[in-house]
C-alpha cells in the first residue's frame, strides 16, 4: 500500500542531472496510476520544445500528451471534477511563485508528481528546484553515467562547440545530446569567465 494513501494530498519531486532517466520515472509512475485507475493530467513548460510542444518525451524518445503551461496559475482551468493528480515535468524552468502552486494544490488533496533538472550547468541549483525539493514530501534523486570516466554522474555538463561552457553563459540554452553530458563531480567542467573576455 502507498504510504501515502489516504491522505489529502502531496508533493513528490524527482530528480537530478540530465540523461538520469526523471522523464522515464515520471512516465513509470503514471502508468502506475493508470493501472489503478487514477484520473490526472501531466503538464510542461512552454519553454521546453526539444522535441515537441504538446508532449512530454524522454531521451530514448517515449511521450505522453502533456498540456503546454507558463505559469503555475494556468493549471487550475485544465482541472477536472475528476482529476486525481497532476504530473508536471521540467519543473525548473517555471519561476519561483510555482512552489506557492504546488503546495496548494497538494493541500487541495491532489497528488502532485513533478520531475526536473537539480542544478544546472554550473553545478548550482537549478531555478525554483531547491524550493520545490524542500516542500516536497518525497524526493527521488537518480544519477546516469558519467560520458568522460563511466562513474556515477550528479552533474549536467554542457558542450558548446566542442568544449565546456563558460561560468557566465546564460543558464537556459535548451538543448540535445550534442549540447549537454552527463558528469561526475571530478570531470565536470566550467570555464571561468565567458568567451569573449577568455577569446
Amino acid at each position: 500500500m502507498n504510504y501515502y494513501e489516504g491522505k489529502r494530498g502531496w508533493v513528490e519531486c524527482i530528480t537530478g542531472p540530465m540523461f538520469a532517466g526523471k522523464t522515464e520515472e515520471l512516465m513509470r509512475r503514471i502508468k502506475r496510476m493508470e493501472l489503478a485507475g487514477k484520473n490526472y493530467l501531466i503538464f510542461k513548460p512552454s519553454i521546453d520544445d526539444r522535441y515537441s510542444d504538446c508532449m512530454i518525451v524522454s531521451h530514448n524518445k517515449k511521450s505522453m500528451k502533456a498540456i503546454s503551461i507558463e505559469h503555475g496559475s494556468e493549471i487550475k482551468r485544465h482541472l477536472k471534477k475528476n482529476t486525481q493528480a497532476i504530473v508536471i515535468d521540467e519543473v525548473q524552468f517555471f519561476d519561483e511563485s510555482f512552489v506557492k502552486y504546488l503546495k496548494q494544490y497538494a493541500d487541495l488533496g491532489y497528488r502532485v508528481i513533478c520531475a526536473g533538472l537539480d542544478t544546472n550547468f554550473r553545478g548550482e541549483p537549478f531555478g525554483t528546484i531547491g524550493n520545490i525539493l524542500a516542500i516536497s514530501d518525497e524526493v527521488v534523486k537518480l544519477t546516469a553515467i558519467c560520458t568522460c570516466c563511466g562513474g556515477v554522474a550528479t552533474r549536467t555538463q554542457r558542450i558548446i562547440d566542442g568544449k565546456p561552457a563558460y561560468y557566465n553563459d546564460p543558464i537556459i540554452l535548451v538543448g540535445e545530446m550534442e549540447s549537454y553530458e552527463a558528469r561526475c563531480r571530478d570531470c565536470h567542467i566550467v570555464l571561468e569567465g565567458d568567451e569573449k573576455s577568455n577569446g
